[in-house]
């Protein structure tokens, strides 16, 4: 009766199986003008999906979606950034590099370090021994009482975890090791002498059991594990004309390849460019020099309110360091240093405080990569679809 009197009250009509009469249109769900249809048009008509498309050749199943609904734009990037010339987007006058931490899709907690890496495997490899030869007389005892009818060789699970433990460290043992020898036989032969033998990890490098190829890196917040993502931003409109990830955890190393991937997509060169003190080398400025760009790259640290990014301390005379220094220092305010500030750290601004981009989904350099290269594109038709439509 109870029952009864509740159901006495009318609600509304509800019949989930009822059909609806008329599909929808897409205009009413997303309105016209909206940046959604920019980007399915320009993915629909403007961009070359054969890569794509061409992996779709059974028959068999129910047809899929059309891919061109949910495509993954990771490996249209150049396809992106010809539209954004196209439109006059890429001017490469001045070229901003510069590189911001992402964190890893792994915790920090779950990497250890190559000397912690030989402690806990002598201590684990130790204590399953033990545990072994404790079950083996264990069993020399059953199997003297009871005979050898039974087999009782099965690791129990908390032996076998111990164990599975053991085999995870000394795998990654073996990879900082591998890597190690890989780095010293790379190492020019006139450097300085090596303080540690070939094919041994310094006590402190750490190696991730989430991630491997992520690595510890030190950011304005502290130490996180994650990838070093790199972008060189045109300042005409702050279009990223050339983009990688890496997991090494300062820049140095990273000027060459993107000057190298700004002529691979455009067809041409920047004719200058800048960046901070993490791309100051000799050898970057002997690339500069052999590629015929101006470049303006700090030399020290730039505290507020310093004119030059020159830093304080006197580079060694004679060497491109130092001219790069008096360049500096000669401009103050008005050198073309100042430009790097108000081009590549914007984009970085838009990417991770605007779009709320940190942490990367996904693990491994080569799927990072993709990752990074898909937000740089997204970046590209935001600017572009701006440009083109106010």
């Amino acid at each position: 009766m109870w029952f009864l009197s509740r159901m006495a009250k009318t609600f509304r009509s509800w019949d989930v199986d009822q059909m609806v009469l008329l599909p929808p249109s897409v205009y009413e769900l997303v309105p016209a003008g909206h940046l959604a249809h920019f980007v399915r048009d320009t993915v629909r008509d403007s961009l070359d999906l054969s890569v794509i498309l061409d992996t779709y050749t059974a028959e068999r199943g129910f047809p899929p979606y059309h891919p061109v609904m949910m495509t993954a734009l990771g490996g249209l990037f150049t396809q992106v950034l010809k539209l954004c010339h196209a439109a006059g987007l890429v001017q490469l006058g001045h070229v901003a590099l510069d590189g911001t931490k992402l964190k890893a899709n792994a915790s920090k907690h779950k990497a250890m370090s190559y000397g912690h890496m030989q402690k806990t495997e002598a201590d684990l490899a130790a204590t399953v021994q033990g545990w072994l030869e404790k079950a083996a007389a264990l069993d020399a005892r059953e199997d003297a009482e009871w005979g050898r009818d039974r087999r009782g060789d099965e690791l129990p699970a908390w032996v076998a975890n111990k164990q599975a433990r053991l085999e995870k460290i000394r795998h990654a043992k073996a990879a900082l090791e591998a890597e190690a020898r890989a780095s010293a036989a790379a190492a020019p032969q006139d450097g300085p002498p090596a303080t540690r033998p070939p094919g041994v990890p310094h006590d402190k490098t750490q190696r991730n059991f989430t991630d491997p190829e992520s690595r510890i890196m030190k950011t304005a917040e502290g130490f996180v594990q994650g990838y070093n993502a790199q972008a060189a931003v045109d300042a005409a409109s702050q279009i990223i004309v050339a983009q990688h990830v890496t997991h090494a955890p300062n820049d140095q190393q990273q000027l060459a390849p993107l000057m190298a991937q700004i002529k691979a997509n455009t067809g041409r060169q920047a004719r200058e460019i800048s960046a901070d003190a993490g791309y100051c080398s000799e050898a970057n400025f002997r690339e500069l020099n052999r590629r015929h760009i101006r470049g303006y790259v700090a030399t020290g640290r730039q505290h507020h309110g310093q004119a030059s990014a020159g830093g304080s301390r006197q580079a060694k005379v004679g060497t491109r360091t130092r001219t790069m220094q008096v360049k500096l220092r000669r401009g103050g305010h008005r050198s073309r240093y100042r430009l790097r500030k108000q081009t590549v750290e914007p984009v970085f601004g838009q990417i991770k405080q605007a779009r709320g981009f940190r942490q990367v989904l996904l693990r491994g350099i080569n799927k990072v990569t993709q990752e990074w290269s898909l937000v740089c594109l997204a970046h590209n038709l935001l600017k572009l679809a701006k440009a083109i439509t106010g």
